[in-house]
């Protein structure tokens, strides 16, 4: 897990500033929990979910392997091995040995697994398209206000 660095804050933050944290939180945790709704809905969990993301989206010259999921998902690696049996066991992945090295296993999608996250994608992508710029503009001034640039 990453530690957040702590920084010593040279000028105190403003009302404002606490207001326009507390909303990007907010418009986050929205999406958050748009998200572990949708995922639920169809029988995963959001971790499933992300897990599924994180297996297609490495691209086919990186490794797909457990410890890099643990990794992506931060989280520790006997989570990840549950979590993959757990999807494996639903039809969703499949484990292969590597043509490198057969002790060595690869996490691929499965057809279902495919179909699956194509939906949740796509409602994640259209959820975005609603949500992004309201993300992007409380961070864009969180963003301002942390430089010292004008208030919005």
């Amino acid at each position: 897990m990453a530690s957040a660095a702590i920084r010593t804050v040279e000028k105190p933050l403003t009302d404002a500033d606490y207001g326009r944290l507390a909303a990007f939180r907010h418009a986050l945790r929205s999406f958050l929990n748009f998200s572990e709704t949708a995922a639920t809905r169809i029988g995963l969990t959001g971790q499933q979910y992300q897990a599924l993301l994180v297996v297609r989206a490495t691209p086919a010259s990186s490794e797909r392997t457990v410890s890099e999921l643990a990794r992506q998902l931060l989280i520790k690696h006997h989570s990840a091995v549950g979590l993959v049996d757990r999807l494996v066991d639903q039809g969703y992945l499949v484990r292969k040995a590597t043509h490198e090295d057969a002790r060595k296993v690869e996490l691929r999608l499965t057809a279902n697994g495919t179909r699956v996250l194509g939906r949740l994608a796509d409602v994640h992508r259209h959820e975005l398209a609603h949500a992004g710029p309201q993300l992007s503009t409380l961070l864009a001034q969180i963003a301002r206000a942390a430089e010292g640039g004008p208030e919005p």
